[in-house]
């Protein structure tokens, strides 16, 4: 694997994130139900996307929190909703957002004690402890 001529420097401006304009983006854009690049699209560790390309906004995120909102009440479950974050820009605020609407739809969440960053793993074993009874 070659090695970046960037390894060891300091990152040059001209490849920086504007995490502000990031974060405003996140609010302010709205996608394009009729643009294809707009769509959510999800990895294998989640929903992908950012919202300078308008497919990781606010508006993504209220829908797919209402859609799980709406399919738990329809399955029945009951239990706590355990929800983390990472620490990606946008995590935070679409963390925000999700609770907003679980909060809306009285579904009982948990987050990490001070909002700090939580590993995927922490949040599996906080289930299966649960689960356990």
């Amino acid at each position: 694997m070659a090695l970046d001529p960037l390894a060891g420097q300091p990152a040059p401006r001209t490849v920086l994130t504007n995490i502000p304009r990031l974060v405003a983006a996140y609010y302010a854009y709205k996608p394009d139900p009729e643009n294809p690049a707009h769509a959510v699209s999800f990895g294998t560790s989640g929903h992908r996307g950012s919202s300078l390309k308008h497919n990781f906004n606010e508006d993504h995120i209220l829908a797919i929190s209402q859609a799980i909102a709406e399919y738990r009440r329809a399955q029945g479950i009951a239990g706590p909703l355990y929800l983390g974050m990472d620490t990606h820009a946008l995590s935070e605020p679409a963390m925000m957002s999700a609770v907003e609407v679980f909060a809306a739809n009285e579904v009982t969440t948990v987050l990490q004690t001070g909002l700090g960053y939580t590993p995927t793993p922490v949040i599996s074993h906080a289930i299966l402890t649960f689960n356990r009874g």
